[in-house]
């Protein structure tokens, strides 16, 4: 694994804006950045990411039913209680589920090391399954790659398969809601529903705003119309909290993802897998936060936190790190294991599952070890180590 610089498509801008790509920049910092990329051997991918992520997924589900069996770990998960059978309802009915994200450790050295799980609302999905993979085709035409340049992305084939898989047991009609003012949000969205429409199975585009509740509490867009099945890149644990979340065990709604994914979006999720799998070489030592002293060498995180906020790290050497953000509640301890620095900057490997299949990365780097919500995204390419320039991990 090596980051490796790289000329920049002179046009790039221009084609993020013909295909809907407007968050490449966000507040006036860039997101998107092909200035340099990952450089990968086919080895690392397949049997030091892609293998160990569709174990760890698999892990990951194998603990659901457990979990929604035991109501002191529903507790510990801090998994409101009037949404309990709701939940445990949709795990029943095996209702179906579209991605996750795993976030990985990883600088080409040893087993990745699992982050966290986001399986509810994860993001950077369009750039990391349609906008690398365009970078990728037009550098190897101008043949600043190699021929036999590739990528880890089947992401977007497998979205359309997967859509067409799920789409006989979805209630209908389907809508796609994110929040109005979030770009990133919308633009994601709007790429899900343009593969769902590949698929054959079309739905509207409703803000997450405008959904209304008839008076016998079932869900309706802006025409009155009963919404069957909602994608919603919203968390769910939000919408708990939201004046209609209390309708949406009895409203009927189907939801992708499903309620079944607030076990697994959940970082309570991190310390039960330790505990089930101990010492497996791919997941770091975690545990409930209790309150007890603390040695250097390790990272508290809220049980809902996104984006890298509200995270502590403090290191074995006694350095120390924290982010802010408006989570609060119960959080696990994890281990530290901190990123290894490319150029200064420290990427966080992010390992799509798509239905059951590990399917492809992105890539997020930080001038920080904390990877917030203003890490940009860095394309990656398969490429034989041998012969090829670039900055070896430090």
């Amino acid at each position: 694994m090596r980051r490796v610089a790289i000329t920049e498509r002179g046009d790039w801008r221009a084609q993020a804006g013909a295909c809907g790509f407007d968050f490449h920049t966000i507040g006036g910092a860039p997101y998107w950045d092909e200035t340099a990329y990952y450089a990968f051997t086919l080895r690392q991918i397949e049997d030091d990411l892609e293998d160990p992520s569709a174990e760890l997924h698999a892990m990951a589900l194998d603990l659901v039913d457990e979990v929604l069996r035991d109501e002191a770990k529903l507790k510990q998960l801090a998994i409101a209680q009037p949404y309990w059978q709701w939940i445990a309802d949709s795990w029943q009915q095996r209702q179906p589920h579209l991605y996750g994200r795993l976030d990985l450790a990883y600088d080409g050295n040893g087993p990745a090391k699992l982050y966290e799980l986001n399986y509810d609302t994860p993001t950077s999905l369009f750039e990391a399954a349609f906008f690398q993979w365009q970078w990728l085709e037009d550098q190897r035409a101008a043949q600043r790659l190699p021929a036999h340049a590739d990528q880890f992305n089947s992401l977007h084939e497998a979205l359309v398969a997967r859509f067409g898989q799920i789409a006989p047991e979805l209630k209908h009609p389907l809508r796609f809601t994110a929040v109005r003012g979030s770009n990133e949000d919308q633009g994601t969205v709007a790429y899900l529903r343009d593969c769902a429409a590949q698929a054959g199975l079309h739905g509207e585009l409703i803000a997450l705003e405008d959904l209304g509740l008839s008076e016998d509490g079932r869900f309706t867009d802006l025409d009155d119309l009963v919404i069957g099945t909602l994608f919603k890149l919203y968390p769910l644990e939000d919408l708990f909290g939201e004046a209609f979340g209390q309708a949406l065990p009895a409203s009927g709604l189907q939801l992708l993802e499903p309620p079944w994914k607030a076990v697994l979006s959940n970082k309570g999720i991190l310390p039960l897998l330790w505990q089930r799998h101990r010492g497996h070489p791919n997941l770091l030592p975690a545990h409930f936060d209790d309150g007890s002293a603390l040695q250097p060498g390790w990272v508290r995180k809220p049980l809902h936190s996104r984006e890298g906020a509200n995270v502590a790290l403090h290191l074995a050497d006694g350095s120390w790190q924290e982010s802010q953000g408006p989570y609060t509640g119960p959080c696990i301890i994890q281990a530290a294991h901190p990123l290894t620095a490319f150029d200064g900057r420290y990427p966080l490997i992010g390992c799509w599952v798509i239905g059951e299949s590990a399917c492809g990365i992105g890539i997020r780097e930080d001038d920080s070890r904390i990877t917030g919500d203003s890490a940009r995204f860095v394309p990656h390419a398969i490429i034989d180590a041998v012969g090829m320039p670039g900055t070896l991990y430090a």
